[in-house]
């Protein structure tokens, strides 16, 4: 699953450990998110597009 997390952590000017610390989770999390080595849990998906105030599917890009 590919997602657009730097592009739009960028755009609020957030760090990793910035978007870590507020949804509740360490910063190589984010680092394997942004990497698309790790596929976050709905709530995580969730979290993550709240703080960055987008849609989960417009974060979160679902392919076959």
């Amino acid at each position: 699953m590919k997602n657009r997390i730097k592009e739009f952590r960028a755009k609020y000017n957030l760090t990793q450990e910035d978007l870590a610390r507020k949804v509740l989770v360490r910063r190589e999390t984010i680092v394997f998110l942004e990497k698309g080595k790790y596929n976050p849990s709905l709530k995580l998906a969730y979290d993550i597009a709240k703080v960055l105030g987008v849609k989960v599917d417009e974060l979160f890009i679902f392919e076959e």
